[in-house]
């Protein structure tokens, strides 16, 4: 299986890149290709509500948003990778999300198969909440096949991450991919 994992944390060596991270060895060890897409360095223009791409492209934007697009296409898996800093997908994944209206179509008809891994810094039991929420609605509208989450509480330092259970249950997600 082709797995595409979307990062989104502006900070490259975040804990929730580390759940990301422990994901893709275990799914690597299962004999999947794991690719991992920056998508908080990458050159993402919001989307202006054009429709010029009719939700089936092209945009009119030039970004790296086509070359995201390919990958998306080419996958057999999205991995939506977060650091949760205000109760949902931290700006730069929802950026990239929005982008999506320009191939819409051809996303629903991949039924891809989809997982979340976050990381917060505080624990509350209503963390992730809206967070969770919003990527139930994604993986309903896209038609994608969601194979778990990963939700790290208490994560606020990747040294703190290493040290909870969360990135062991990252990997275990991984590994056990089908």
């Amino acid at each position: 299986m082709r797995i595409v994992i979307l990062e989104s944390s502006p900070n490259r060596h975040g804990s929730s890149n580390l759940l990301a991270e422990r994901f893709a060895q275990g799914a690597q060890e299962a004999g999947h290709q794991v690719a991992f897409v920056d998508v908080a360095h990458a050159d993402i223009h919001p989307c202006t509500g054009c429709v010029h791409c009719g939700y089936e492209g092209p945009c009119v934007q030039k970004d790296d948003v086509e070359g995201i697009r390919r990958q998306l296409l080419a996958a057999d898996m999205v991995v939506f990778v977060t650091p949760l800093y205000y109760y949902g997908m931290s700006a730069q994944l929802k950026t990239m999300v929005d982008r999506f209206c320009a191939f819409n179509s051809s996303l629903q008809a991949k039924h891809l198969k989809s997982a979340l891994l976050a990381a917060a810094w505080n624990s509350d039991s209503w963390t992730f909440a809206a967070l969770e929420a919003h990527y139930q609605t994604l993986v309903r509208y896209l038609n994608l096949q969601d194979m778990g989450m990963v939700l790290g509480t208490g994560c606020g330092t990747p040294a703190m991450t290493a040290r909870s259970p969360f990135p062991q249950a990252a990997y275990r997600l991984g590994r056990q991919l089908l």
